[in-house]
């Protein structure tokens, strides 16, 4: 219990009286966390899970939550279902427990909710967006502390497991139930998951810590970004312009991120890469609802106007 109370009180402070929630899906690796949290702020915890509607066990199993929370004497509240948009089924998902959890955490004063992103995941993700090719920015360790992906709310997202094993978390839960879509071949991470275990030469440990020397690198390049966003980029009532000249390509590639994200905050970073591509080119496009153009090393972007219809 130390070291959990030493790992979750360097992302949420060592306050007495703060509250937190704690996303709990029923499976080992949130309950667990649900009995560390308990075990390090007794009287401080509620729990939220949520059901998509999209496997029959899923209420009978968001049920057992509620009867573990029972028994620690935790308030727990069951979100959902609500429709998926369409698109990718885990995507969405991933993105709709988000803003539930946001909201419920935000109409109960909570601070901040906890979720059990372990190790082992850090590596997944590492091994999984590696084999997409991915940049700097998706293979670095998730962020322990960030602000909930629900724009609007100030509940911050706290991952206080990311040092931990899934072996160290089911030996605290055994009884926790188990997600079958976790062998899933139809998805990524499933077989990743398959992969790893198949090849002991992938080991976690490894992974997940060149996955956390570049979320430091990350840092860095923010920063660097930070500076070239104060020093090139206009921001006025039309629009963004940033001039661009001579940077390089990654600090080109952030700053049109938030540029886009500052126009579109719901935006997800879907197809930055492509509109970035045709930037280079001194072309445009359009992405998020916003239009991007390059013009003699300066790049503009503005809200693009809304198509007429024609009845």
């Amino acid at each position: 219990i130390g070291r959990f109370r030493s790992d979750l009180e360097r992302l949420i402070g060592p306050a007495p009286d703060v509250r937190i929630g704690v996303a709990v899906s029923g499976g080992p690796d949130s309950l667990a966390l649900l009995r560390l949290a308990c075990a390090a702020l007794p009287g401080r915890v509620a729990a939220a899970t949520v059901d998509h509607g999209l496997r029959r066990e899923a209420a009978d199993e968001a049920a057992t939550v509620t009867r573990h929370c029972a028994a620690l004497g935790v308030p727990h509240a069951i979100l959902g279902p609500k429709p998926l948009p369409p698109g990718n089924v885990q995507q969405e998902a991933r993105r709709l427990r988000y803003r539930l959890l946001a909201r419920w955490a935000e109409a109960e004063g909570l601070p901040f909710v906890a979720v059990a992103h372990h190790r082992d995941d850090v590596a997944e993700t590492f091994l999984m967006r590696a084999l997409r090719g991915s940049g700097v920015t998706g293979l670095a360790r998730m962020a322990a502390r960030a602000p909930m992906p629900d724009v609007g709310t100030t509940v911050q997202l706290v991952r206080p497991l990311l040092d931990w094993s899934r072996a160290e978390l089911a030996a605290l839960a055994s009884d926790g139930a188990d997600d079958p879509s976790n062998r899933d071949p139809r998805y990524d991470r499933a077989r990743i998951r398959a992969l790893l275990a198949a090849t002991p030469e992938l080991a976690p440990e490894p992974l997940a810590r060149a996955a956390t020397n570049l979320a430091e690198a990350n840092e860095a390049l923010e920063w660097l970004a930070d500076q070239a966003w104060r020093s090139r980029a206009t921001v006025g009532d039309d629009g963004i312009s940033i001039d661009v000249t001579d940077l390089p390509d990654e600090t080109r590639r952030r700053l049109a991120a938030r540029a886009i994200g500052t126009l579109a905050p719901l935006w997800s970073s879907e197809g930055l890469d492509r509109l970035v591509a045709t930037l280079e080119q001194g072309k445009g496009g359009t992405l998020a609802g916003v239009r991007a153009r390059a013009v003699d090393g300066t790049w503009h972007f503005r809200v693009a106007p809304a198509r007429r219809t024609h009845c």
